[in-house]
């Protein structure tokens, strides 16, 4: 059996290997039950839509989910092209006082939400050298996730399928092979729908797993807060556990010897 590794991510070590987001509940005290049934310590925050004080008349984000309490990780969820990612950063960190674990995302269109991956390592070449802490959001192509670990990003977060879709892991076998590959942690990221995805994500080995929308539209996001702290724990042991071996035929479970 696998020894397991504390779960950290430039520098930082975590307890808990499932990050969720922030957004698309109904209000900021279903946000902050979601959060709490959840175990996550890593909340992600969309800074072009969440209101984290720069808007000094509206609630903030800060008020249910505290800096002091939780790791907030800022995202340039709404970036079509790397100076707006960059530029998003750069406002996250003069907000949350200094603060340089950032989420990279520069998307491709509206339609798919699919990672414009140019625009991206354009983005976190930049941020790198501004100091950035760098977890970046890409496809699932084992080539760009390791030029991305090449340039200096802390974490790579390849796509199970397109952001909010619910669809599960696409295809699984790309996405071991960039853990396989990897020297810095692997987090799926997009695409998760329902526990039984989160585990098979930690089964391939993956070092987490980042949702939003699984937990926010469910029929009980509570519930489903929960769930999905239980499956990422249930995979990340199968993984530890290692699996039997599949096999054509059959075999007994009881010994064949000294029958009655």
């Amino acid at each position: 059996m696998k020894r397991d590794k504390p779960f950290t991510v430039a520098g930082r070590t975590f307890q808990s290997r499932l990050l969720v987001g922030s957004g698309k509940y109904k209000d900021l005290e279903e946000t902050r039950l979601a959060t709490e049934n959840s175990g996550a310590e890593i909340i992600t925050v969309a800074i072009r839509r969440t209101n984290i004080g720069q808007n000094a008349n509206e609630k903030s984000l800060l008020d249910v989910i505290s800096p002091e309490k939780y790791t907030i990780l800022p995202n340039t969820a709404g970036c079509y092209n790397a100076k707006d990612a960059i530029r998003t950063c750069l406002l996250a960190r003069e907000l949350l006082d200094g603060h340089n674990l950032v989420k990279l995302e520069v998307l491709g269109d509206e339609k798919t939400l699919y990672p414009n991956i140019v625009e991206t390592i354009d983005a976190a070449k930049t941020l790198i050298k501004e100091g950035f802490d760098v977890m970046v959001y890409t496809s699932d192509d084992p080539i760009v996730a390791k030029e991305l670990e090449a340039i200096g990003c802390c974490a790579v977060m390849p796509l199970a399928s397109l952001i909010g879709s619910g669809q599960g892991i696409s295809n699984p076998y790309n996405i071991k092979l960039i853990k396989e590959q990897s020297n810095v942690p692997v987090l799926v990221d997009a695409g998760i729908g329902c526990a039984s995805d989160a585990a098979r994500a930690m089964e391939l080995g993956c070092d987490g797993v980042l949702m939003n929308s699984a937990i926010a539209n469910a029929n009980n996001p509570l519930l489903m807060a929960s769930a999905m702290k239980h499956a990422v724990i249930a995979g990340r042991e199968s993984y530890l556990a290692g699996r039997m071996i599949k096999k054509a035929y059959s075999s007994a479970s009881s010994p064949m010897e000294n029958l009655i």
